[in-house]
Formats: structure tokens, sequence, C-alpha cells
């Protein structure tokens, strides 16, 4: 059971980290899918929706994806499925249904670094940035590996660049979480490999993504750099799937990704 003792609904960015930061247990309002399944008291419930935060821009440089952007704005905007192979889109259509994904916002996933997210590990991929009120902009690779800390997301920037990306996940049925997520990009032979839900927050597998940078990229060299993508990473249990059968599933799903993109 969740109680909320107050509701704020702040004017400006300022306001609304001022108020997050009064009190311990004041927290900034996402969509709240996942905050309802958990037994809170909150003194203070921020709303950020008169903040204009909800948009997808893009620019020469970059594409700008506001943090109260729903996951179908995501999955339906036209530039994200225009950009990437389509990458983000492909990441959260599978995600429960079309009224989750109409309030599961980018900004309550990535500040609440899901391990279990599809997204997070999509945008990893595509070398994105994250910007927060206090802290300013950082690489999301960084800002997953720092602790939480009070703070706003703002938005994700994305470099617009030519880079190819392809998304594959395994999961025990179409709406459930995933068993193990994985992205894969490529701009120039720069490689990034993902791996998510393991069940830990998705990382970039630096050795394997090394590896296939510098290959030739034949299937020998593929299922190798799949490889070694399960034995540099941790892989753990839980109720959908054992360590053992992630690691099995990350040489299948890395392989699928790079021949995608390939």
């Amino acid at each position: 059971m969740i109680t909320i003792k107050n509701f704020a609904f702040p004017k400006s960015l300022e306001e609304a980290y001022r108020v997050l930061n009064e009190k311990r247990n004041n927290v900034i309002l996402g969509g709240c899918a996942f905050l309802r399944m958990t037994s809170k008291r909150i003194e203070t419930a921020i709303d950020l929706s008169k903040l204009d935060l909800s948009h997808i821009n893009e620019n020469d440089e970059t594409i700008e994806i506001g943090s109260m952007t729903t996951f179908r704005e995501i999955e339906t905007n036209p530039i994200l499925n225009k950009y990437f192979n389509g990458v983000l889109p492909k990441s959260v259509e599978n995600i429960v249904g079309v009224q989750l994904r109409n309030i599961v916002t980018v900004g309550g996933t990535v500040h609440s670094k899901y391990g279990f997210s599809d997204f997070i590990t999509a945008l990893l991929s595509l070398n994105a940035e994250v910007t927060l009120y206090k802290q300013g902009t950082v690489h999301l690779k960084e800002y997953l590996e720092q602790d939480t800390k009070k703070d706003i997301v703002i938005s994700i920037s994305i470099p617009k660049t030519n880079r190819k990306a392809a998304f594959q996940m395994m999961r025990n049925s179409r709406s459930d979480y995933a068993i193990l997520n994985v992205a894969v990009s490529n701009e120039d032979n720069d490689w990034n490999i993902v791996v998510g839900a393991r069940p830990q927050r998705a990382k970039i597998a630096k050795e394997a993504s090394k590896y296939i940078s510098q290959s030739d990229k034949s299937i020998e060299e593929v299922e190798k750099a799949a490889l070694m993508a399960s034995e540099e990473l941790d892989f753990g249990d839980n109720m959908r799937a054992s360590k053992e059968y992630r690691e099995e599933i990350c040489k299948v799903l890395v392989k699928r990704a790079i021949m995608e993109v390939l």
C-alpha cells in the first residue's frame, strides 16, 4: 500500500529539485507503474507534468528525449523508427501491453536503473547521455555505475549518426519481463555489445566489443565474440531463469544481433 501525504506540482525544475531534497521520503513521480507495486510512505509526491518534459526532438547532432516521454511515444515516434534500425521502438514494443506503455516514462526507468529494462539496454548501445538537473550531462554508462542520488533526470540525448543497431530478447511469454536482452550496434567498425536482464542492469561487454571491432566478421569470429560476451559478464538466478541458462542464451542472442547488424 502506498501512502502519499502531499502532492507538489512545481512550475520549474529549480522548485522541483528544492522540494525533492526537503525531506528524505519526498519522491519524483514518473508513470508510477512500478511504484504501485511497492509498499511505501511518501511525504511529498512531485509531479513534473507541468515542466514540458515530454518530447522527442531532432537537431543536427542529437536526438533528445524528454524524461516524461512515455514508452508508447518511443514505440510510435517516426524519428526513432527512422534511426538506428528502429532499435528503441523495438526494445519497448513487447513490454506488457499498450496500457502500461502509455504510462511508463523514460525518466522513471533510467533514474531507477532497472536491471530488467529492455530500453536501457538499447540506449546503452547507442552511446546515449543523461542530463540531470544538478549533476549535468553524463554518459549513460557512467550514470548506471554511480550510486543513485536525489536528482532529476531532464532528458536523454543520443548522437545522431549512421549507427546500425539490433535488439534481441528472450521471454517466457510476450508480456513477461525478459529472461535476457541484448543490443548490438556498429558505426565505422566501432561495435557495442550490451547485455541486460542478467538479471543485473545492462552492461557493455567490452572485450567482446573490442574483439568483433577488430575481426573480419567471419561466422567463427562472430561466434567467438558471442562466447566472449557470455564469459566476461556476470549472470545470476531468479524466478525466470538460472545463471547457466542465461549464459547459454547470451551466446545465441549476441550472435543473432551481430548477424542482424551485419
